[in-house]
């Protein structure tokens, strides 16, 4: 059994109230637009982190993450990627994958919306965490987390990280 926590388009910020939750997790996965490499480290001390690179991130994110990533995590088959779309409107950056060899979760970011929903055609569970960072048009930072255990995705949760003007030190 492993307790994840999601996130998405921090574009550089990492307060108190990522962190607070980070630590409650055995792994971080980050959907992409990191924003600095210093995000990722200071994430990295807290838990094992999965992550790819979003259109906004530089070289570094760029040299030390994967544009996607592939990976099964307790009997659960799982497609990352920042730019990625939802069922059934799939980015044509992955569809092909999907529909050959469909993943059980299908990750993605870019939006700023948090979405969660159901592929039934295809079997696939997407997530989508929002945005937990402060810049873009969204309203409310937001994150997800989850238990994965047995094959098996459980204990959803959406978290509120407040207003995205606020930064918590």
């Amino acid at each position: 059994m492993k307790k994840i926590l999601l996130l998405s388009d921090t574009h550089g910020t990492i307060d108190s109230s990522i962190t607070k939750y980070a630590h409650t997790v055995d792994q971080i996965w980050h959907a992409g637009d990191i924003g600095s490499i210093s995000v990722a480290r200071e994430l990295e001390k807290i838990a094992p982190l999965k992550a790819v690179y979003g259109n906004i991130d530089g070289w570094e994110v760029r040299a030390s993450y994967p544009e996607r990533l592939r990976f099964t995590e307790e009997g659960v088959d799982v497609l990352m990627k920042h730019i990625g779309g939802y069922p059934p409107r799939y980015d044509r950056s992955v569809i092909e994958e999907i529909y050959a060899a469909p993943p059980r979760l299908f990750i993605s970011g870019h939006s700023h919306i948090l979405k969660v929903m159901m592929d039934k055609e295809r079997g696939v569970m997407h997530f989508n965490p929002g945005a937990a960072g402060c810049y873009g048009f969204h309203k409310v930072r937001t994150m997800l987390r989850f238990t994965l255990s047995d094959g098996q995705i459980k204990d959803l949760e959406a978290i509120e990280l407040g207003d995205r003007a606020r930064v918590n030190p």
